[in-house]
Parts: C-alpha cells; structure tokens; sequence
C-alpha cells in the first residue's frame, strides 16, 4: 500500500514537470496529489513502511564523508554534507 501511494506521487510529480504534458493533465495531477493523496511529499507512515527512517547511522555518515572528497559534489554540496555530519549523534 505504502509503495503504491509512493509510486503514484512519483508519476503525478512526473507528469508536472513534463513539458510534453498539456496544462489540462498537470492540473489533474496536482488537483491529485493535493486532495487524494494529501500533497506531494510522502508521509511520515509511509517512510516509515518503507524503512526510510531505519537507515544504517554509519552508513549515512559514510555517505557524508564520500559527498564531501567527491570532485563532481559543489561547494555547497560538500558545506551541506559537513553540517549534516557535524549535526550526527556521535557513538
């Protein structure tokens, strides 16, 4: 159930910022996503079903790291990358 609302938001996203769309069928897909299923970010229940807020703290913190000694990452990426792990609870 959670993986389809995922989906469906994900093609409802698509088709707004698809230039091939006509304005009648983006409008659709927004009145969509704001009244059947409830705006365009997922809810906390359905990360949740999905396992988004188990994620692996050292996996993400190596996440971080790679970002930040990755030539193709911006500045601002790798500043971004930098506060997040400085934010990181520390075992």
């Amino acid at each position: 159930m959670a993986d389809e609302k995922v989906n469906q938001m994900r093609g409802y996203k698509a088709t707004l910022n698809n230039p091939r769309v006509s304005d009648e069928a983006k409008q659709h897909a927004q009145d969509v996503l704001d009244n059947e299923l409830g705006g365009d970010q997922p809810h906390e229940e359905i990360l949740t079903a999905q396992g988004a807020r188990d994620k692996s703290p050292n996996r993400v913190a190596g996440g971080y790291k790679a970002a930040m000694s990755n030539d193709s990452i911006s500045k601002q990426g790798k500043k971004q990358a930098k506060e997040k792990l400085a934010e990181m609870p520390q075992e």
